[in-house]
């Protein structure tokens, strides 16, 4: 077996890189993409398309662009983290001026073979992108307010861009993202502190300013807030998609009605059920062992991730690590909270398992990132 020296210590080369991957993050993806194709066979009432084959196709492009990518010296990848953030701003812009829209928002590319979002790509470049600025950062000016506010200008341009389509999920996303890396980096707790504050006293302000001259928000978007609290108020409008998803999931009980068993689904009760709400599809078919299951999975996932980052001795690879998998977590958290009405409705697609190219490709590519991260670790 060949090596290659590496900050005084050795990785492997060659094909035997493929023998370091984290392999149970492989097996455990794939474990959650399969749960995926069986909801999009039953949501499709038992057939392969329109939904499941292509699905499939796009998880078997997406495993290769993981083992490709999981190739690279990872030194390779942090000197180009700079240019894909970059480029995934640049493409950002070009959705203001020819993005395609679609259910009124303005958010892809056509590419002809495929729809690009960028704001999906922009979730793994602005992770890698801060995971290398930190690691240039020496490590006692993180917390110093004009290496702060850098990161922050980083984080807000994409943030921004991305609101503008409007896409609120996926802003939140990338506001959240790119905080825990800053918070992983360790940047003072402070900091987050005092924006936690004026973020409680944002909200307070919303609520006081209600009724009077100086209402901060317009009556439609209070109304949307008082539907999230309260979903009865409008069943058949603004509530009508979280209502179904609470019967959907209240009707599966604790192992559910079987598989391809579900109304809520198979008579067109529940909108959305191949994307954003395919987990109450899930919940009301296997029930509430089913969607622990699942959660179980996603969380092995982050768990292999964790301690990959934490026995890594390279900053920017360990960082890198944590930052995917945060992004990760949010992806499923967010989803979860949205369908079971905890969070609004932001239309978060549930990784690997909701029907999506542009969320898989790129949820692969940054998995891609992870192993690359974790096949050259200084050993």
């Amino acid at each position: 077996m060949s090596y290659l020296a590496y900050n005084h210590q050795t990785v492997p080369t060659g094909p035997s890189k493929l023998l370091y991957l984290n392999w149970p993050v492989v097996l455990l993806l794939t474990a959650i993409a399969s749960v995926g194709f069986l909801m999009l066979y039953s949501v499709a009432g038992g057939s392969m398309s329109p939904w499941a084959e292509p699905q499939m196709k796009r998880f078997g492009l997406g495993l290769a662009v993981m083992f490709i990518v999981a190739m690279m010296p990872i030194w390779f990848l942090r000197n180009m983290a700079g240019l894909a953030y970059a480029v995934s701003v640049l493409l950002l812009v070009m959705v203001e001026f020819f993005g395609v829209t679609g259910m009124g928002a303005q958010r892809w590319i056509d590419l002809g073979f495929m729809r690009l979002q960028p704001s999906e790509l922009t979730k793994i470049t602005l992770v890698a992108f801060l995971a290398a600025y930190y690691d240039w950062l020496d490590v006692k000016k993180v917390s110093r307010p004009i290496w702060v506010i850098i990161p922050v200008l980083i984080i807000l341009v994409p943030t921004y861009l991305t609101l503008r389509q409007p896409d609120l999920g996926t802003a939140l996303l990338l506001l959240f993202g790119g905080a825990g890396v800053m918070f992983f980096a360790g940047v003072s707790w402070l900091y987050f502190g005092a924006v936690i504050a004026a973020g409680v006293g944002l909200v307070a302000s919303v609520f006081q300013s209600r009724g009077t001259e100086w209402q901060l928000l317009k009556d439609y978007q209070y109304r949307r807030i008082d539907t999230f609290l309260d979903p009865s108020t409008d069943p058949l409008g603004a509530g009508y998609h979280i209502t179904q998803s609470k019967i959907a999931l209240g009707s599966g009980g604790w192992t559910g009605r079987g598989y391809m068993q579900g109304t809520q689904s198979r008579l067109n009760f529940l909108p959305e059920k191949h994307t954003d709400f395919i987990f109450t599809t899930l919940a009301e078919e296997f029930g509430f062992l089913g969607g622990l299951s699942l959660l179980a999975l996603y969380m092995l996932v982050i768990v292999f991730c964790v301690a990959s980052a934490l026995t890594n001795k390279d900053r920017f690879a360990s960082l890198l690590t944590l930052g995917i998998a945060l992004t990760f977590f949010l992806f499923f958290a967010v989803n979860m909270s949205m369908v079971m009405g905890l969070a609004p409705v932001v239309g978060v697609p549930l990784p690997l398992v909701s029907y999506g190219g542009s969320a898989m490709l790129v949820l692969m590519l940054g998995f891609g990132l992870m192993q690359s991260a974790h096949v050259h670790r200084p050993r």
